[in-house]
């Protein structure tokens, strides 16, 4: 006998599947994650014991139980095990970037609306503590009229990875990619698809073989938006930096999630994603002393919640593929501005 929850199947147990996708359907109610292809090695039985492990998709597609496939696999395989799964019927979520091409991500639209089929990305960092910390802030008006905002993620990890197929010279690999998918994302989340775009991608590192540097600019009416990062951060920037007319925002320091997932905690319990005080971002509003502004909790559960409640029928889906397409649309546009060394207009781009 089945036990009760959606069936959820995960393609891909590396970084993302691990730490990022496991953890978090297994800690929302009304998913169960059942099996994960795993084509070497039993680490994911070893983790999760309960989780049955397959070797390829076909296994996976053949069991009647699995609803809902997951896709945490490199970013080129992206468009091919997508399609593959809406074409036998299942429901689907692919990690981001969702395709290496706008052009696949429309073709996959296309294909689950032909199938019925839900269809998202897990732009998880849209349920990070502070990017929803300058959601409430930019919504309250605590800015006035804002005109920039600069988000960046900085490492430091100076000697390439060649072995790890995000630093390999691949489609759809490098920092871009990458990291740039979720600042794309949030940016298209708070102010829409830009007026234009440009960009300068970089390789800082040596023996690195795709970029590993960049600065987007987005391009709005009043407001212009910088997502930003490097590999060779020794003291990192600001996570996110705002001006407005009416006060600035400054805030260091990551969403405390990731580190807790990585050493293997279950999402869920008191404090879960709760930021430190000294880790709160300072508002300095016009003609007023700083304040300190307390984060908002993160929690990445609150994506797979959406996605369960978007498949039992009781709300929209939060992250829909159009949203997805727009991020990857706006990484074409980045590369072809540093290829070219302008500014690429937006809507001349989508005529």
């Amino acid at each position: 006998m089945e036990e009760p929850g959606i069936g959820v199947g995960l393609v891909g147990f590396g970084l993302a599947g691990r730490f990022f996708h496991a953890p978090v359907i297994r800690a929302v109610p009304g998913l169960r994650l059942k099996s994960v292809v795993q084509r070497h090695g039993d680490s994911a039985r070893e983790t999760f014991p309960e989780v049955g492990i397959v070797r390829d998709v076909e296994a996976l597609l053949s069991d009647p139980g699995i609803r809902l496939v997951v896709i945490a696999t490199p970013n080129q395989s992206h468009y091919g095990l997508a399609r593959q799964c809406l074409l036998a019927g299942r429901d689907v979520v692919v990690d981001k970037p969702f395709t290496v091409t706008s052009a696949e991500g429309e073709e996959l639209i296309r294909i689950a609306r032909a199938q019925g089929r839900l269809l998202s990305v897990y732009h998880n960092r849209r349920f990070d503590s502070d990017f929803r910390t300058v959601q409430r802030l930019i919504a309250g008006g605590a800015f006035g009229r804002l005109v920039r905002l600069e988000s960046r993620y900085d490492r430091y990890r100076p000697a390439p990875r060649p072995g790890v197929w995000r630093e390999r010279d691949e489609p759809a690999a490098g920092l871009l990619y990458d990291l740039g998918s979720h600042l794309i994302d949030q940016a298209l989340t708070l102010f829409g698809a830009p007026q234009a775009v440009s960009a300068d991608l970089r390789v800082e590192r040596r023996q690195a073989l795709v970029d590993d540097a960049f600065d987007v600019v987005l391009h709005y009416p009043g407001l212009r938006v910088q997502l930003s990062a490097s590999m060779l951060a020794c003291s990192p920037g600001p996570r996110f930096l705002l001006y407005g007319t009416q006060g600035t925002y400054i805030k260091y320091g990551t969403d405390p999630q990731e580190e807790p997932l990585r050493a293997g905690r279950q999402p869920g319990g008191p404090g879960w994603g709760v930021e430190e005080e000294s880790q709160w971002g300072t508002l300095t509003p016009a003609g007023g002393p700083p304040q300190r502004v307390p984060s908002e909790p993160g929690d990445y559960r609150l994506y797979y919640d959406n996605v369960r409640a978007a498949l039992e029928g009781t709300a929209a889906l939060a992250v829909t593929p159009e949203q997805a397409v727009r991020a990857v649309r706006v990484i074409e546009l980045a590369r072809e501005s540093d290829a070219t060394t302008r500014t690429v207009d937006w809507l001349a781009s989508i005529r």
